[in-house]
């Protein structure tokens, strides 16, 4: 009876250890807009930002993808520049930047 209790111990923790890892993580809609700016930040003054807080999916090049829509704005001498992104949900990669006017 003792080894059954420790093998099912230990089996439950096992499956639990299992399914935290395979677990999909997501970044919060917050985190990726932090690391948006960051990157703009590196050419230039970011003045506003915003990020949509519902995913959506999106397809590119056949891949599908839950994405957060964002926008941010770029300080400068001729006045405002507006862009607008589209970045992963699991890793903030940018799948989109562009300028709109």
């Amino acid at each position: 009876m003792k080894h059954f209790s420790l093998g099912l111990s230990v089996g439950i923790l096992l499956g639990y250890i299992t399914a935290k890892a395979c677990k999909k993580t997501s970044l919060s809609p917050e985190q990726i807009l932090k690391k948006v700016k960051a990157r703009a930040k590196k050419d230039c003054i970011v003045s506003d930002s915003w990020i949509q807080m519902e995913p959506e999916t999106v397809e590119r090049s056949g891949l599908t993808y839950d994405v957060y829509r964002g926008g941010i704005t770029k300080a400068t001498v001729d006045g405002p520049i507006h862009y607008e992104f589209l970045a992963d949900r699991e890793n903030g990669a940018l799948l989109e930047f562009e300028q709109v006017s």
